[in-house]
């Protein structure tokens, strides 16, 4: 996806866990506060209609969305993207920490990242 399109386009939605920052923790963002997407998340979905893929940033958003149980590993969640296809896409968080995790698990860039690119690619040029 080009520039213009990310930032101009009606095909790409950003829809946090929470609408608010609740402010860094010992090691990283303090989570979502309880209940927020619950009772925010339906009602946004329901102005999507012709949604066709979510693309799931982090644990918070794993959890909620693919029910997953807390002691589940996001490596193992994001090695297995394909499983949680079509509607879902997990990730990692993009984020400078993150950086050791990439380095060490060299199939995000060489699986995830391109099958990710893929799948964005067919969903925007319809």
């Amino acid at each position: 996806m080009d520039r213009q399109t990310f930032y101009t386009s009606n095909k790409l939605s950003i829809m946090p866990m929470d609408f608010y920052f609740p402010g860094k923790g010992k090691s990283g963002d303090l989570p979502p506060r309880k209940g927020f997407a619950a009772k925010w998340h339906p009602l946004l979905l329901d102005e999507m209609p012709q949604l066709e893929l979510i693309i799931l940033i982090g644990q918070y958003a794993q959890k909620y969305y693919l029910h997953l149980k807390s002691t589940e590993k996001i490596t193992t969640v994001v090695r297995q993207f394909e499983s949680y296809q079509p509607k879902y896409f997990p990730l990692v968080h993009p984020s400078p920490r993150n950086n050791i995790w990439i380095a060490k698990n060299k199939w995000f860039e060489t699986d995830v990242l391109p099958a990710l690119k893929k799948r964005v690619s067919e969903i925007v040029k319809d």
